[in-house]
């Protein structure tokens, strides 16, 4: 007694992908194969590449931004001076306006402080402190060679985030654009498949169903 025939198999990923690829390039001899098959397998083929591409591109551009900005921050880092600063005064009505009227709370606010440097040379201003901070306490500011109070030196961390999330913007852009145009290159050929499945039953229907024999005999 014959065993029943086992389904066959599906082929596999690599094989799927290289019948896809030699129909793509008209390699793959198919007599049932349309014109718009070997369209179709292009278009996905071209967006395979579009793809990787566009990994590779977003992913040097977050390397070369990263780069670009590291030194500069190295150099800032190594010009700029952290000492220490005496508070002077918490009470500044002006900064505190303002940070209520922009909806801040956060835990730093701005204080009068005094502080010397280069030297023995006195400078005085606000600078960024906790809002615990009260007269005469001590609070890490950053200073220019100069002595003047300056923002803190960007990390290195903050410039690779800065600069993943730059990449991965661009990837995400890159991505959608090429998915659009996947979608509209596919349905550019349904329109054209349909068009020619229209135009070929209207040609081949009449002799299939009979009617081009009737019509004869009439």
């Amino acid at each position: 007694m014959s065993s029943p025939p086992r389904p066959a198999r599906p082929a596999s990923l690599p094989r799927r992908t290289g019948r896809q690829l030699r129909r793509a390039f008209g390699a793959r001899h198919e007599p049932l194969a349309r014109p718009l098959d070997r369209s179709r397998a292009r278009a996905w083929l071209l967006a395979v590449v579009g793809g990787l591409l566009t990994a590779a591109l977003s992913v040097g551009g977050a390397l070369l931004l990263y780069r670009a900005t590291a030194p500069r921050a190295d150099a800032d880092r190594a010009r700029l001076h952290r000492i220490e600063a005496v508070v002077t005064n918490t009470t500044d009505h002006s900064a505190a306006a303002g940070r209520l009227a922009s909806g801040g709370y956060g835990n730093r606010t701005d204080v009068a402080a005094s502080w010397s440097y280069p030297g023995h040379t006195r400078h005085s201003g606000l600078v960024d402190a906790p809002r615990s901070a009260v007269a005469g306490a001590a609070v890490q500011i950053w200073v220019d060679p100069d002595g003047n109070a300056t923002a803190p030196p960007v990390e290195r961390a903050a410039l690779a985030v800065s600069a993943a999330c730059t990449g991965t913007g661009a990837l995400l852009v890159l991505s959608a654009l090429l998915v659009l145009a996947l979608r509209l290159r596919l349905h550019a050929l349904d329109r054209r498949a349909e068009a020619d499945w229209t135009s070929g039953w209207a040609r081949l229907e009449p002799h299939w169903s009979g009617r081009a024999g009737h019509r004869r005999e009439e």
